[in-house]
């Protein structure tokens, strides 16, 4: 199978590419456009979609439909949907009408509902290709995987610099082209991958089948606590995703005219750099302070995330410390879900270890970051930035102190976990091999 790992890389860079057109700055747009006040239900539906559609498409992956040719599918249809989305404002803006949420939000739903099962069954597609080719996939994997986040932050950059009719794409709809358009060339590019067989096996439960079996893990005192917490810190997870790009935009309505408030998803991108370097850190880590030290400075990392953004601006030295939040971002993200992830397979057993795993990413970011942020959009961020007849000073007055809010929510978790959590006795073995499988957009 010649090439197969450039072939997989192309793959990896395509899937990302296709979130990252988006996830940055839609809030932005939708902001900009009459649709602030439902921001948190875009990015909220992404996790609640997370909760069922990943399971049912895997089962028709493994049982009918060969997990390439699903891949090109849910492609298909995301791409479809997400350029119906993007039509639908060009239509409005064309007629100078208003963008009404109901359309928008019913076809963006239909689109990520098939595009959130696509990130597993990337590495399903990736890990079969790579065991035809007789590769070991711990090891030739995560290179692979790398290329993932490199095409998230390709797509950052071009929505921040790329402008259409002088408007650039962060700001307008034609973001959701970009999505599409990515989406639609990973579908006919994902039938090209090695074909990947289905099992027609003994017949399974439906709870068997969607993993609920997992929950029985609830029994255990050890990993009722983990999980619980795993949802609580999944809270965390989607905030600056939702609101950071429009936090950083409102400084050049309010004497910050400078380069960075101009240019926010460029900002926000760092972030994604950060994460993908500590990765690196991680296996370090993990040998010289356990599961519970590398968890506790992901969950600190968290703190320092939202309380920087709260006393941060686009000037100087403010702009320092929006740096300062977007380089630990990749603590606070990859620290968590890469050491969780270790932490269940450990502590499971191995008949149970792929439902653990799921019920690993439902808790966080499934039931954690849809609550997260349906409780911060509706609760927080919008009585302090949307009432009416506020100054642009006071709506940015109002994100300071909702940041400082989820700071102060972080740093409670954080103390919690210190108290409640018990280091295991079972640490990381020496020789482990971390994977890049977190993904930092997830979701995010």
């Amino acid at each position: 199978m010649k090439g197969i790992k450039s072939r997989l890389a192309i793959l990896s860079f395509l899937e990302f590419a296709v979130w990252g057109s988006y996830l940055i700055s839609m809030g932005m747009y939708l902001g900009s456009n009459g649709l602030g006040a439902q921001v948190f239900w875009f990015y909220t539906v992404q996790g609640l979609v997370s909760l069922f559609m990943p399971a049912i498409i895997g089962i028709i992956a493994d049982k009918l439909i060969p997990a390439q040719k699903m891949l090109s599918i849910c492609h298909i249809m995301a791409g479809t949907f997400m350029i119906a989305a993007g039509w639908y404002c060009m239509d409005c803006t064309a007629n100078g009408s208003a963008l009404n949420f109901g359309p928008l939000f019913t076809l963006y739903t239909i689109s990520v509902a098939f595009f959130m099962p696509t990130i597993g069954l990337n590495n399903s597609v990736a890990f079969n290709a790579l065991g035809q080719a007789g590769l070991d996939t711990v090891k030739d994997f995560p290179p692979i995987r790398v290329f993932g986040t490199v095409g998230f932050i390709v797509a950052e950059l071009m929505v921040n610099f790329v402008a259409i009719g002088g408007v650039a794409l962060q700001y307008s709809y034609t973001q959701f082209f970009a999505s599409g358009i990515f989406s639609i060339i990973l579908a006919f590019y994902a039938l090209t991958m090695p074909d990947c067989p289905v099992t027609r096996g003994k017949k399974v439960s439906i709870s068997e089948a969607l993993g609920l079996n997992a929950f029985k893990l609830f029994k255990d005192r050890k990993m009722a606590i983990f999980f619980i917490f795993s949802m609580l810190l999944g809270v965390s997870l989607q905030l600056t995703n939702t609101y950071g790009t429009s936090f950083i935009n409102q400084f050049k309505n309010a004497g910050f005219d400078d380069w960075f408030s101009n240019n926010p998803t460029f900002l926000i991108s760092i972030s994604q750099c950060s994460e993908a370097l500590c990765i690196l850190a991680i296996g370090v880590c993990l040998k010289r302070f356990g599961i519970k030290g590398v968890m506790m400075m992901a969950m600190f990392a968290w703190v320092l995330r939202f309380g920087l953004f709260g006393v941060g601006d686009t000037g100087f030295p403010g702009i320092v410390w929006l740096i300062l939040s977007c380089i630990v971002y990749g603590v606070a993200f990859d620290f968590f879900n890469v050491s969780g992830g270790i932490y269940v397979d450990q502590q499971t057993d191995v008949k149970m270890r792929s439902s653990a795993q799921g019920l690993f990413m439902i808790m966080t970011n499934g039931i954690g970051a849809s609550l997260g942020t349906f409780i911060a959009g509706k609760f927080v961020v919008n009585p302090l930035t949307e009432a009416p007849g506020l100054t642009q000073q006071q709506v940015l007055d109002g994100f300071h102190e909702s940041w400082l809010i989820f700071a102060a929510y972080a740093l409670v978790v954080f103390v919690l976990f210190y108290f409640c959590f018990k280091q295991p006795k079972k640490q990381v073995p020496a020789h482990i091999e971390l994977s890049d499988d977190a993904g930092g957009m997830v979701d995010a």
